[in-house]
């Protein structure tokens, strides 16, 4: 799929609409805690900005259920706007209404208008058609530029664009970025590749998994995920997360990679205790005798050293979901080694899907070692499971 970029489209003079993804972490105080998403978009509010045009800026931020709630006010992502881009940010008081109106049409060349959080009308969520259309009448031109929300069917990501002729509509620079770099690595990688998947759950990885299948020469497996693979193939995990409905999907897989020969890699030690919380007893043993009553909530040593060999020699890495319950200092140790290992690997192409994974490499200190960090979770995830994003579909060429 081509994708239709904003550098493809004649935007000099005009009103453009930019779609963001705002939606960023913040603390108990309101204060910005991870603003990688807002900076992710500079470039193309920049390319706005180069090319004499009026902007204005949209998102949603947190889940404020289709109603106004100042605790998701959108005044926070202004501040830090301001900051970043040394300029003005003007900020409307609703999104469709009066105040938001009047605005745009003061708007001038180079102003920034930021409207407030998407979601507090009901038409975002529930993909309304006149919804959509409030808000393709403020512009002459619409960007998406949040790739974290472009699998959502909401109406500033899909009716929206629909509304726009082709000339008129495109990605910017952020969700280009994304697009080329999930499909360039899924579809034509540089090889040896390898594909690392963690996170507490097969079933939210199934599909990505079936879809990666064919496509990697090496599997890793790890996290939560990996304990319905070891139960199937026989193993006593004691409390471990199981998911006891996947277990055929895991034996399957596995039946798979031993078909097309491809190397799966799964956990031999791990890290456990005897409850799911901070305060825990820990031990290490084998992944093969985990005592009952006590649960796996990292890898460990033995594995991290099997899953670093598997990756010596790749020349692609795609990875999505921590081996271990990383928030816990106590089971990070695991995660932080790969990551590491991952960020040492000089010559190969690094990129690091979902959220947590993201904040993984943060917190590991190894973000500017990777080659790509995506800014969206769920987006990310669907990519590789081989969907088409409603917010990509609605932009590429020939759609």
């Amino acid at each position: 799929m081509k994708l239709r970029g904003i550098q493809d489209i004649d935007i000099a003079g005009k009103t453009v609409f930019i779609r963001c993804d705002f939606n960023v972490p913040q603390d108990e105080y309101g204060n910005i805690t991870d603003d990688r998403r807002i900076r992710s978009t500079l470039p193309t509010i920049n390319y706005c900005i180069d090319n004499d045009c009026k902007i204005i800026l949209a998102s949603h931020l947190g889940r404020p259920k289709g109603k106004p709630d100042e605790k998701y006010s959108i005044k926070p992502i202004a501040k830090r706007l301001k900051t970043l881009l040394k300029r003005e940010i003007i900020v409307a008081k609703n999104v469709i209404g009066e105040d938001a109106c009047q605005k745009v049409a003061n708007l001038k060349a180079w102003d920034i208008l930021l409207l407030e959080n998407l979601r507090f009308e009901p038409g975002e969520e529930k993909n309304d058609l006149e919804f959509a259309k409030a808000l393709a009448s403020f512009a002459d031109v619409y960007i998406n530029d949040a790739f974290g929300a472009s699998h959502r069917a909401h109406a500033s990501v899909e009716a929206m664009p629909t509304l726009f002729p082709d000339g008129a509509k495109a990605a910017g620079f952020l969700l280009q970025k994304e697009i080329e770099f999930f499909q360039s690595t899924v579809e034509n990688p540089e090889r040896p590749f390898v594909a690392i998947v963690g996170g507490s759950k097969v079933s939210g990885k199934l599909e990505a998994l079936q879809h990666l299948l064919p496509k990697v020469d090496k599997l890793i497996i790890g996290g939560g995920m990996a304990f319905t693979f070891l139960r199937a193939l026989g193993e006593d995990v004691g409390n471990s997360l199981v998911e006891e409905e996947l277990i055929p999907a895991a034996m399957e897989i596995m039946k798979e990679c031993k078909q097309s020969k491809k190397k799966l890699y799964l956990p031999v030690d791990v890290i456990i205790a005897d409850k799911f919380a901070e305060d825990a007893h820990v031990a290490h043993c084998t992944a093969k005798e985990i005592p009952e009553g006590w649960m796996g909530l990292d890898i460990g040593p033995a594995t991290v050293e099997l899953f670093s060999q598997a990756l010596e020699n790749a020349r692609t890495i795609l990875w999505n979901g921590p081996m271990g319950v990383f928030e816990m200092e106590k089971f990070q140790k695991g995660s932080f080694r790969i990551s590491h290992k991952i960020a040492s690997l000089e010559d190969a192409i690094k990129i690091v899907g979902g959220g947590d994974t993201a904040d993984l490499v943060q917190k590991a200190g190894d973000a500017e070692h990777m080659s790509f960090i995506s800014t969206g979770g769920g987006a990310s995830l669907e990519l590789l499971e081989g969907k088409v994003l409603p917010g990509v579909k609605a932009l590429a060429i020939g759609e």
